[in-house]
């Protein structure tokens, strides 16, 4: 009979963190947030409201480690790059490499769940082609000729 999973509570998540060579401090920008890095790579974790998806959240989905933030990857069709507030910087493949390995032991440590679509590849915060830049600003569109107006 299979053995019923344990559910470990926030504190024991973090210290398992530790064990397993991640760097976990207190994150001033989110309440109850903790910064979790490793190579380069970073999330903030919080505790989760409700229990069903496990016992942590993300406030900062995982990406590199940039200023003392985490930086957000951002998907612009033909390359992706690493974005701040300050600086957007073309990603290299060291650092996707990083946030791919960063995200797959950070979600098996925590007792997620792995995706099939996530673990062929790094998947992106934002998504920004250029060919769609602009088509939410265009005009309505016109009427058709035979369509009659008021009743009738």
């Amino acid at each position: 009979m299979p053995r019923k999973p344990v559910r470990q509570s926030f504190g024991q998540i973090m210290e398992a963190l530790r064990t397993h060579g991640f760097a976990v401090s207190t994150f001033g920008g989110v309440p109850g947030g903790m910064l979790v890095s490793k190579a380069g790579a970073a999330a903030v974790l919080v505790p989760s409201r409700n229990g069903d998806n496990g016992p942590v959240a993300f406030a900062e989905r995982p990406g590199i480690l940039l200023c003392g933030e985490v930086a957000r990857l951002l998907d612009r069709g033909y390359q992706k790059f690493i974005k701040t507030p300050q600086y957007e910087l073309p990603a290299t493949a060291s650092q996707l490499h990083a946030i791919h390995t960063f995200s797959e032991e950070l979600t098996q440590l925590t007792g997620g769940t792995s995706l099939y679509n996530e673990s062929l590849g790094t998947t992106s915060d934002l998504y920004e082609y250029d060919r769609l830049r602009g088509r939410e600003d265009e005009a309505p569109a016109a009427k058709r000729p035979r369509e009659l107006e008021g009743g009738h």
